[in-house]
């Protein structure tokens, strides 16, 4: 094998081997750039993104604004500048003209363009030829032409032995029989400072809106931050998680109070949920024993057939059963219409010593009978607001439970003022 073989097929496995380290490379890459990607078009679709490029177009048009305004400023000032000593000069020049005549210009001419006065300024007399009498222009500039107002034009100078082109600006004054005199001011400096600001306020206005995307981007993702953490704690909430909570930050601003808020809703519903498990279970422990005696007797009732007074009474036994059981339905249905709050529209205006005192009257008789003392000790002109019916059931069911469960003794019925409230208590 020649060397020159050996070399060829070094280099191509040389670069087999490189191109498959750049295959592999990729494929290690390709699950990188999809997930960044895919967080590029989540963000793009967040309402934080879009507030962010909002605030970013007003800043980058603020900021665009005001440095085309200063360069606009700067350019004119230069520019009236300008036209300001040419037309000081040339009112001087026509003025000494007026005064001295024709020689008395091209002396004066003369002995301001001689040396190097340092103020660019530029001078020209030319006879009726054309042909220079005074001044530092060597002759007319090319293609300018011979009218009165101003000029613009280039002149040739001499810069370390090279000739450069400048631009100028200037003002013809014609003066009889064909004489001129042109007065131009070099304005490649006032060129270059324009230049050095449009420079410099190109590079700021670069700067200005770096520091915008960036400060935009930052807030960004600052406001997707805070709106992440109510989303996450949503998504737990919703997998049954009722304990959580938005983490707060104690800045004391619009997220702090929409995170106040929904732990507030959360620890309402929590509340409620807790509520409901209760009532669950109370109506479960409540229903059982009825549904079981109810049953019982139906099934008596069915064995019982040779006997119709005992089936008879198992019947109507089940039917008191079945009737206690729609009371506890009834009474756990109004239970839930008062904490829901419906049914205020059958609120009225109610004196509550006598819907106690009627209550009272009512089971005075089963009391005596029982052996109970039952004593009513009311204010009067306690005033309210409710429902009648639920007010009297409520007092019948307490008074109820008394004579049930009191053992005898005495029941005591009040009703008070205290503390701007009206309080009606029974107690045995």
């Amino acid at each position: 094998m020649t060397p020159e073989r050996s070399v060829a097929e070094a280099r191509r496995a040389a670069e087999r081997t490189i191109a498959e380290r750049l295959v592999l490379a990729a494929r290690r890459l390709a699950p990188a750039a999809s997930l960044l990607v895919r967080g590029a078009r989540r963000l793009g679709a967040t309402h934080a993104f879009r507030l962010a490029g909002l605030y970013f177009a007003v800043f980058a048009v603020s900021v665009l604004g005001v440095l085309l305004f200063v360069y606009w400023m700067s350019a004119d000032f230069v520019e009236r500048q300008t036209e300001a000593t040419l037309g000081a000069e040339i009112t001087g020049l026509a003025e000494q003209y007026a005064q001295r005549g024709l020689s008395g210009l091209v002396q004066i001419v003369a002995a301001r363009s001689a040396g190097d006065r340092g103020d660019a300024m530029l001078y020209l007399v030319t006879n009726r030829d054309g042909r220079p009498l005074a001044g530092n222009i060597r002759g007319w500039p090319a293609g300018v032409p011979a009218r009165s107002g101003p000029l613009s034009f280039t002149i040739g100078v001499e810069v370390k032995g090279q000739t450069e082109r400048h631009p100028a600006r200037g003002v013809l004054f014609v003066i009889p029989d064909g004489y001129r005199l042109l007065v131009g001011r070099d304005i490649s400096d006032a060129a270059a400072f324009r230049e050095r600001v449009k420079t410099t306020l190109v590079w700021s206005g670069l700067v200005a809106l770096g520091v915008g995307l960036v400060g935009g981007a930052v807030m960004s993702r600052n406001m997707l931050r805070r709106v992440e953490q109510v989303n996450r704690t949503a998504e737990r909430v919703i997998a049954g998680n009722l304990s959580d909570r938005v983490p707060l930050r104690g800045t004391r601003d619009e997220f702090d109070q929409l995170a106040a808020n929904l732990n507030g809703m959360l620890d309402q519903i929590e509340r409620l949920m807790s509520g409901m498990r209760e009532v669950t279970d109370n109506v479960a422990h409540d229903l059982k024993t009825p549904l079981a005696r109810l049953r019982a007797r139906l099934e008596l009732a069915l064995l019982g057939r040779a006997d119709p007074a005992a089936q008879s009474e198992a019947i109507r036994a089940a039917i008191d059963e079945a009737d206690r059981l729609l009371a506890t339905f009834n009474a756990l249905l109004s239970i839930a219409e008062a904490e829901a709050g419906a049914g205020r529209e059958r609120t009225e205006r109610l004196d509550l010593g006598e819907i106690a005192r009627a209550a009272a009257e009512l089971y005075e008789p089963v009391a005596e009978e029982q052996g109970f003392a039952l004593r009513l000790d009311s204010e009067p002109g306690i005033v309210i607001r409710g429902d009648r019916h639920l007010l009297s059931q409520a007092i019948a069911n307490l008074i109820d439970n008394a004579l049930k469960y009191g053992g005898g003794g005495g029941i005591s019925l009040s009703v008070r003022q205290r503390a701007g409230r009206a309080a009606l208590d029974v107690s045995d």
